[in-house]
């Protein structure tokens, strides 16, 4: 860890936090919420000594890059360009992208945007999401599950926020991070975050200082930036019209836990098995389902996650 570089980028307006390790062909990783470029800790440093230079950055609004307030400020063409800028203040021309959770709808816009920058694309957890002209993403999230889905409870600037601050952040983390429960998560208004039992012991995969790094980010920082990207969903979906229909054109891994949420959401599996999937994304060349692993498998399951990364991009 202590080999890992840590630099300021300028990029888009904002002043992004980088890590980098290694030398060789580019891997750039994108995190998720509630996350930081430390999520692929276990990552950097195997694929690093596997010959690649590997990439993270703290995502716009995340851990020691800018937080803009304004949820305005948060779509995929602010997310996007921002890591176009990264690229090009590294002096790299196309990259291996990896990305998770939010990550991977990043990634998934990056290649729309820019598939002149991605060599190959490993996604994990979160599907591609063609765009749906009946329906903005929120209204049909609250059509489905109601309004105490946790997206739809994240929609109210600031409600969530209270909710968050009368928490230790370090339980919030736990659990959000140690969670196997495949079913949409609910939380009541009455009940709140801070209504819930405490999370079960720390499995083997998450120490209390992976634990205490990522809330200490959190308490200086806040929550508003990572809650932005769910309040730019519906902004998202207006300015993405243009690219409706449009394929994802380069080799694609995909990668999700059965004990994932996101597997478990209606449709998702249909989608994924039955050729919608490889319709929308059709370089799509390896899908792997791992039995028993929930949503952070790149946490959870380190080594096979650098292995399966490892496994795809050498072909290219």
């Amino acid at each position: 860890m202590e080999k890992i570089e840590h630099r300021t980028v300028t990029t888009n307006g904002i002043n992004m936090h980088v890590t980098s390790i290694g030398s060789g062909p580019v891997i750039l990783f994108l995190h998720g919420f509630p996350e930081l470029w430390y999520t692929w800790r276990h990552q950097l440093i195997s694929l690093s000594s596997l010959g690649y230079r590997c990439v993270a950055p703290d995502l716009r609004g995340f851990g020691d890059t800018d937080a803009p307030t304004s949820a305005a400020s948060y779509t995929v063409f602010h997310i996007v360009g921002d890591l176009v800028g990264l690229l090009d203040a590294f002096g790299v021309d196309r990259v291996f992208l990896v990305g998770h959770d939010w990550g991977a709808m990043i990634a998934w816009s990056f290649c729309q945007f820019r598939p002149d920058r991605v060599k190959a694309l490993v996604n994990l957890s979160v599907t591609f999401r063609p765009w749906n002209p009946k329906v903005k993403p929120v209204e049909g999230l609250r059509t489905l599950f109601g309004y105490d889905y946790y997206i739809c409870r994240f929609q109210e600037p600031g409600e969530i926020e209270d909710d968050f601050a009368q928490m230790d952040t370090r339980k919030l983390i736990k659990i959000f991070l140690t969670s196997r429960n495949p079913k949409p998560p609910h939380i009541p208004k009455e009940t709140g975050y801070s209504g819930l039992p405490d999370p079960k012991p720390l499995p083997s995969w998450l120490s209390e200082e992976d634990v205490d790094y990522v809330a200490s980010k959190f308490d200086q920082k806040g929550f508003i930036g990572g809650l932005n990207y769910y309040r730019a969903m519906n902004l998202n979906w207006e300015l993405t019209a243009p690219w409706a229909r449009l394929e994802i054109k380069v080799p694609v891994k995909f990668i999700v836990g059965d004990l994932d949420i996101t597997y478990h959401v209606p449709g998702v599996k249909e989608y994924i098995h039955n050729g919608g999937f490889n319709k929308d994304v059709p370089f799509l060349q390896e899908l792997v389902v791992m039995e028993g692993v929930a949503h952070f498998l790149n946490q959870e399951k380190p080594e096979e996650i650098s292995m399966h990364i490892y496994d795809f991009i050498k072909k290219f």
